[in-house]
């Protein structure tokens, strides 16, 4: 079974492994056989569920809420999350995309999640993407406002740098308990730009959005090195996939990142389990930070 983690001291339990919805649209899975799916992941133990309001140009959460509503007692025994704060084109009312983090655009966008997910609260709602335009006390204010009814239980960000999560934090009652952004042997800034550094400090855990590159680790020609040396390392420990040891890479990582499985296939998402259990010593980590880079240490 898989273990679960607390976000923070003051923070949601989750799952080590985290499933994303995405790409629900792609995978034209009917309510009852996404219901199946749910159902599947859940006995495995990945209990928690990502999306994002602006997910499949905004009709992933009410797909995945049509599929919950055919058994609705499944949400006592989930965690959801869902993000705000970007506008696309795929409305009419937005000739250009663009961020939006004003109070009553977040209100109205968690109470929209809420409705599509069939759901009375979110676990967790955070920010999708820094705003050049945020006012941290609007923000503030949206946020409180959601805990104080009770929609909205724990908050967050996601792709903030640590100056931007520190703004916002220091506008708040209560803690922001994660910051989810992108970790992948292919994208690796967040390691060493300070927003790792910044969880450990907080004693936050980052969730780790697109672990496989969206795919790219196993279609780019130029990431055929990094294969090759993620398949070493996966028979010098036992892993059966390449893809168990790039989620071990990212959970050796002192921050203690959550992973975000973005596949459909149950089978995938099963075998992303034994990750938890595999790993790494401190050459196998650089032997493939290495070989995405193309060079080891200055």
């Amino acid at each position: 079974m898989l273990n679960r983690i607390k976000l923070a001291p003051q923070g949601p339990e989750f799952s080590r492994l985290i499933c994303g919805y995405w790409r629900l649209l792609e995978w034209g899975m009917s309510p009852q056989k996404l219901l199946t799916f749910i159902e599947q992941h859940i006995e495995l133990g990945i209990t928690t569920a990502d999306h994002a309001d602006i997910y499949g140009d905004y009709a992933c959460e009410k797909a995945f809420g049509d599929a919950i509503r055919l058994k609705p007692s499944l949400r006592q025994r989930m965690e959801l999350v869902s993000k705000c704060g970007i506008a696309t084109t795929a409305k009419p009312g937005n000739p250009i995309g663009h961020y939006i983090t004003d109070r009553n655009h977040i209100v109205h966008s968690a109470e929209q999640s809420l409705s599509h997910l069939h759901t009375d609260y979110l676990d967790l709602l955070l920010i999708h993407r820094p705003d050049p335009l945020m006012d941290a006390d609007e923000v503030s204010e949206a946020f409180v406002a959601l805990h104080k009814s009770g929609k909205v239980r724990h908050f967050g960000v996601s792709n903030f740098t640590p100056a931007q999560f520190t703004l916002l934090q220091s506008r708040l009652p209560f803690s922001l308990v994660t910051n989810q952004v992108e970790i992948s042997p292919i994208h690796q800034p967040a390691i060493l730009d300070g927003t790792l550094d910044q969880c450990q400090q907080l004693r936050i855990k980052p969730m780790a959005w697109s672990c496989l590159g969206g795919g790219r680790l196993f279609s780019d020609s130029e990431f055929q090195p990094l294969r090759d040396e993620l398949q070493s390392v996966a028979q010098e420990i036992g892993a059966e996939t390449i893809e168990q040891v790039v989620f071990a890479w990212i959970m050796r990582l002192p921050s203690s990142p959550l992973p975000i499985i973005g596949s459909g296939k149950i089978e995938r998402v099963s075998s992303a389990l034994k990750a938890q259990s595999l790993v790494l010593n401190r050459q196998q980590w650089f032997r493939i930070r290495k070989a995405a880079l193309g060079y080891d240490v200055p």
